[in-house]
């Protein structure tokens, strides 16, 4: 990292029992602001302060994050597929288009054959959690 710009990772709120890293950059000022509230006991950490700006910022824009909730069809939250839900559909002959904003699971023994057969597409919006071998398999369908 130069010299101008530090790294500070922060992580989401908990959905599901679950968070996810993500690091941002930001200027000596800034990162010097952050740390006299903290210092000055508005905020337990830098990671605190980030959550409470992040949820403020996501709660001035609730409606429009619900409305294209609704718009695109996206399941809101968690959202995820067992072999047996896989094999399920399989057997119903129906192919799933996975629409998630939040965290989309496909449970660890499902095999890539499996989810070529029974997944069409997936778009989402947060986290995907497969194994390598199922990322892989399905990377033509991921957007």
């Amino acid at each position: 990292m130069g010299e101008q710009q530090k790294a500070l990772v922060a992580q989401p709120r908990p959905k599901g029992g679950e968070t996810e890293k993500i690091t941002i950059n930001l200027g000596p000022v800034d990162l010097g602001q952050i740390d006299l509230l903290v210092e000055e006991g508005f905020y337990s950490n830098r990671t605190d302060l980030i959550r409470t700006a992040i949820r403020n910022q996501l709660a001035i824009h609730a409606q429009a994050v619900s409305e294209t909730v609704t718009r695109r069809a996206l399941v809101l939250g968690l959202q995820h597929f067992s072999r047996q839900d896989l094999e399920a559909a399989q057997a119903a002959h129906q192919r799933l288009d996975i629409h998630v904003l939040g965290l989309a699971s496909i449970a660890s023994d499902v095999t890539p054959e499996l989810a070529l057969a029974t997944i069409e597409s997936i778009v989402v919006l947060g986290a995907f959690h497969a194994s390598a071998a199922v990322k892989a398999a399905l990377a033509g369908r991921i957007r």
